[in-house]
């Protein structure tokens, strides 16, 4: 297909297919994701003194860049720089399994998503011819997502921006480039600039339950919520529209409203601790950079 389709010649690829690795510690991976996790335990992986230092760390290093990417996408700073805490450590931690073993096992050796990683491999192999990678050397993680911002083959070649301008799209090692595809990620995907993302909410006046629906999918307005007996710990618009999210927390329940940005995020990892684990840090890092540069002489 990827000869007939994209003149790709055959004998290339049977070379490459050749030494392609089926990873079983791939197999196992996939089948225990950290995002099945609680929130409590999956909170405490990514929310941490030390990944909120290095955020902010970040932020001051790569300002400029970040300010750009703002004013280019309308996603905060600390949002952008978020996702990439939560995926790569910011950049140190980019994967370790090759990017072609991982996406042919999990095509070919993995039934439940076998047909989601086959529609992988066809715009890696592309991408690879595309942006001039050699396709058995690259790495990255488990499931077959590239580079500091962790794109997968398809988001790679749909969202990743040239954003210093150096005629490619590397997101390899390019940070420039990496920031700013993740912010043409959340633009593309409909981030609405200075718009809320999340915030707690009590179920204390709710006489039954089992009559929410927990669901991205169904959002409402907070004037129907509070009707329903959920009550904001913020005030917005009685207009505004969210869904109501529970997380398991330590103590029990946690219940969030979640708006349209929090919805966004889950673009990029459908996971709601995920969003939720992207969202809290944001807020960290931020809160720890002002509070420095408020102790500074």
């Amino acid at each position: 297909r990827m000869a007939a389709k994209h003149g790709f010649e055959e004998s290339e690829l049977e070379s490459l297919f050749k030494n392609v690795r089926i990873r079983n510690d791939i197999l196992k991976a996939i089948s225990k994701p950290a995002e099945g996790k609680p929130w409590f335990e999956y909170r405490s992986i990514f929310i941490n003194d030390e990944r909120i230092r290095k955020g902010a760390r970040f932020m001051n290093t790569h300002a400029e860049t970040l300010m750009m990417s703002r004013r280019a996408s309308g996603v905060p700073e600390e949002m952008t720089t978020a996702i990439l805490g939560v995926e790569t450590g910011y950049g140190r931690r980019t994967g370790r399994f090759g990017v072609l073993d991982a996406l042919v096992t999990l095509a070919f050796r993995y039934p439940p998503r076998s047909k989601l990683f086959r529609q992988e491999l066809e715009p890696f192999l592309l991408l690879s011819r595309e942006e001039d990678i050699r396709p058995n050397r690259i790495k990255g993680s488990y499931a077959g997502a590239m580079g500091i911002a962790q794109f997968m083959p398809t988001s790679y070649r749909l969202y990743a921006v040239d954003f210093d301008g150096d005629g490619k799209r590397d997101l390899s090692k390019n940070m420039s480039d990496a920031i700013g595809s993740v912010a043409n990620y959340f633009k593309v995907h409909g981030w609405r600039q200075r718009e809320p993302i999340a915030m707690r909410a009590s179920v204390a006046g709710v006489e039954n339950l089992d009559a929410l629906s927990f669901s991205l999918k169904s959002p409402r307005t907070l004037e129907q919520w509070v009707a329903m007996g959920v009550e904001p710990a913020q005030e917005y618009s009685d207009s505004q529209t969210a869904a109501l999210i529970q997380l398991k927390g330590s103590d029990g329940p946690e219940y969030w409203l979640a708006f349209h940005n929090f919805y966004v995020i889950t673009r990029y990892n459908k996971s709601t601790n995920y969003a939720m684990a992207v969202f809290q840090l944001s807020r960290e890092i931020e809160s720890h950079r002002q509070r420095t540069r408020a102790d500074a002489p």
